[in-house]
């Protein structure tokens, strides 16, 4: 992070960004071990069909973070099946210890089969850690099974927050798991919990997105659903049509339906670059408060930093 910043209450340094002292958190990011990132990537390129604006490693994110002027990125780990959990989760306290010196926070791993959850939710919340991913879609549970259900609920009790994967996913066509009507449902189960429905509330499913959780309290985060897909391959999607997500005009009636102080920024990296889902942001006709609190202020408040 650059000098001159302030130190957040987990010790992360914000910096200044040029835009005055308003912070930028990316909610929404994923890396993966030096290891095996190139190859996880290569797989998930190809089933998405969708370009890569990073190699997936932290180091890496951390290097964009400070080329974009940014202050910090939560990694959402998403735990494909049950015995990856806890593994996944040692690796995210290590990264949360370093935070201060990265900018790289890490939510938890979670996955709805795991026999021991309860317990191993208990141990991110008194590791400090402020919430879990949930991916319904690859992880084939869908997001109103009792399972998810249960988990939702303790994790109201510890005070974690909880993303999920919000709508279709562009490299699981067919999975309906976690489209906004099962969100709502789950959410309705469970009662209050803190919840951040993924892609502006539900990839390409917005409008079931905007009439069924703006009432629950839902927070959302607005990676992957701006503008339009970038191809991976020039014979990747048919038409430009085929590309398009949210128009401007039709993110800015997500944005009000769920209120800007509900709507986190992220870039799905490394499926997005942060220097130009940044521009977006600042390009959609809101006031400087609105801007600002998407771009990080909603979230320093949800994580207490800052």
């Amino acid at each position: 992070m650059r000098a001159g910043g302030k130190a957040g209450i987990i010790g992360v340094q914000i910096c200044d960004n040029g835009e005055g002292s308003a912070m930028i958190i990316d909610i929404h990011t994923h890396t993966f071990p030096p290891k095996i990132a190139a190859a996880a990537l290569a797989d998930m390129q190809a089933k998405s069909r969708t370009a890569l604006f990073a190699d997936g490693t932290a180091d890496d994110l951390s290097a964009h973070l400070r080329e974009a002027g940014a202050d910090l990125a939560v990694v959402q780990p998403v735990a494909t099946s049950p015995r990856q959990v806890a593994h996944i989760n040692d690796s995210v306290i290590r990264t949360n210890a370093a935070a201060a010196q990265t900018g790289v926070l890490s939510f938890g791993a979670m996955h709805p089969a795991f026999e021991d959850w309860e317990r191993e939710l208990d141990r991110l919340a008194e590791a400090g850690v402020r919430g879990i991913k949930l991916h319904p879609c690859y992880q084939q549970t869908p997001m109103d099974d009792p399972r998810c259900i249960e988990i939702l609920r303790r994790c109201a009790v510890l005070g974690l927050i909880v993303l999920v994967h919000a709508g279709w996913d562009v490299g699981l066509p067919g999975s309906d798991d976690a489209l906004p009507v099962r969100i709502r449902r789950a959410m309705d189960a469970a009662g209050p919990v803190t919840l951040i429905a993924a892609h502006m509330g539900g990839w390409r499913d917005w409008e079931e997105g905007i009439r069924l959780l703006p009432e629950t309290g839902a927070y959302i985060d607005t990676a992957f659903s701006l503008g339009s897909m970038t191809p991976a391959f020039d014979d990747a999607y048919p038409d430009a049509q085929s590309l398009m997500m949210l128009t401007p005009n039709a993110a800015m009636a997500v944005i009000r339906a769920f209120g800007p102080e509900r709507v986190l920024f992220g870039t799905d990296s490394p499926w997005g670059s942060l220097q130009a889902e940044i521009k977006k942001i600042r390009a959609l006709p809101l006031s400087a408060e609105e801007q600002a609190a998407i771009l990080g202020g909603n979230a320093a408040r949800l994580l207490g930093v800052g």
